[in-house]
């Protein structure tokens, strides 16, 4: 007979076998470290009674683990997961919020480097440097619920592209559309260049000169302060141009955007997961929820 946590995977996770027991031997650590360390603060000193006394976890650490990859998966309420793995909802919300964290703070696995895990946009450029990739950078949003009426900064996710309140993303892939890196969440009014200046890539483009990434144009105003390195496609010639001029622009630009769309790819492949169809829960918990499935989705990629 197949128990329930086996019988969830199998229906709802959408990974396999060997990556669900990779993320149990990578994770489970962190996990007990944490729950010793809060059973530490509330003690306020070291245990008292034998390791192993005291009441049993409803969800064992396999049981939580899978139950967030179908929440990430699925979108699907607590309550829900509750009957499906025999526990109140409540269980169900405590377990997600602790394993959401560890999945988004393992960061994005690297092709050809088993162990090596990237999680600053610095982190990017090293490896760019180091194995001489080329970049592609591009952002994307999510639809999330509008605040509250007299909260203040309430027109700050309002997108003017979208004309909806959103969430923005940037994601950084190489040539094969293997996602490598994503940010900190900004609202949506904010725009693509400024998003990425905030994490700080005029710093990286600096320290790494011989790193490129190809924009799109809405990242004209980096491409004008790091010419070279920053490319964006080239311009529309004028009226009046030649024709054999057009031709060319219209090759060059073709070419610029078909070693461009692998980010486009990645994107993609970020929102099939449902809950970044459209985010309908709190605004503070999606940047976790993001990385945690970019993170995801770069496992299953670098052995594409």
């Amino acid at each position: 007979m197949v128990n329930r946590t086996v019988l969830a995977h199998r229906l709802f996770t959408g990974i396999s076998r060997r990556h669900l027991a990779c993320l149990v031997e990578e994770l489970a650590a962190s996990w007990q470290a944490g729950l010793e360390g809060r059973r530490h603060a509330a003690r306020g000193g070291a245990r008292k009674r034998a390791a192993g006394a005291g009441a049993r976890h409803q969800m064992v650490f396999v049981d939580r683990l899978v139950a967030t990859l179908i929440h990430l998966r699925h979108d699907l309420p607590h309550s829900v997961l509750g009957l499906l793995f025999g526990v109140d909802r409540s269980t169900v919300t405590r377990a997600i919020t602790e394993i959401r964290p560890l999945l988004a703070d393992r960061g994005c696995a690297v092709p050809d480097r088993p162990g090596l895990r990237l999680r600053t946009l610095a982190d990017v450029f090293a490896y760019a440097h180091a194995e001489g990739v080329d970049l592609r950078l591009d952002a994307t949003e999510i639809q999330v619920r509008r605040p509250p009426a007299g909260r203040g900064g309430r027109r700050a996710f309002v997108s003017g592209k979208k004309k909806q309140n959103t969430m923005k993303a940037t994601v950084i892939a190489d040539w094969r559309g293997r996602t490598l890196w994503t940010d900190a969440l900004r609202p949506g009014r904010m725009h693509d260049a400024t998003a990425a200046r905030n994490e700080g890539i005029a710093i990286c483009f600096q320290y790494f000169p011989e790193v490129e990434v190809l924009l799109d144009d809405g990242y004209l105003g980096l491409s004008r302060d790091h010419r070279g390195q920053a490319i964006t496609p080239p311009r529309k010639p004028r009226p009046g141009a030649l024709p054999g001029r057009v031709e060319q622009w219209e090759r060059d630009r073709h070419g610029h955007s078909s070693d461009r769309i692998t980010v486009e790819h990645a994107l993609a492949d970020h929102k099939r997961w449902k809950q970044l169809m459209r985010w309908t829960h709190r605004r503070d918990r999606l940047p976790d929820t993001y990385r945690a499935i970019a993170g995801l989705v770069s496992d299953r990629t670098i052995n594409a």
